[in-house]
């Protein structure tokens, strides 16, 4: 596995999310199945078989975030210096050429992406259109409804 691009922000929600499977999580569940384990016939407890899928979940979660947090290349947008280019971790105002609507998104790393939020994976199609243009360009994404244009109106690093 290489390395995972997440912002500063993406890296704390990880980290934070690993620790409550850690304390809060993964007790929970080892009760629950000391619990289901004390009723008796384990062949037909599916209280038990509940509680070890559950625990087998979050054994798997926490691996996969100990993983890419070990991996993890953490970016803070507010330190970047790309001379007003659009790079991973940028906030980027553009306009929709074909509806005139104004948007701005954060690209940002896979794990982190939430269109509500305005966040976009770096792994997306129009992250992929944007990444080295400059304000005033035009970007062509290849969207499932056709090529859409989108011209880059400016270039934050917050």
């Amino acid at each position: 596995m290489g390395t995972i691009p997440l912002t500063v922000v993406g890296a704390e929600k990880l980290r934070a999310e690993l620790h409550e499977l850690k304390t809060v999580q993964r007790p929970g569940v080892i009760a629950a199945i000391a619990e289901a384990r004390a009723h008796g016939d384990l062949s037909e407890n599916a209280e038990y078989e509940a509680a070890k899928d559950r625990q087998g979940f979050i054994e798997g979660r926490i691996a996969e975030l100990e993983s890419k947090l070990s991996n993890a290349q953490i970016i803070d947008p507010a330190l970047l210096d790309a001379d007003g280019a659009c790079v991973f971790g940028a906030t980027i105002d553009l306009e929709d050429m074909s509806s005139a609507t104004i948007v701005t998104y954060q690209i940002v790393g896979d794990d982190e992406a939430d269109i509500k939020e305005g966040k976009i994976s770096i792994s997306s199609p129009i992250s992929r259109a944007l990444i080295g243009k400059y304000p005033g360009d035009v970007a062509e994404v290849l969207a499932p409804g056709g090529v859409r244009e989108y011209e880059i109106l400016d270039v934050k690093y917050v």
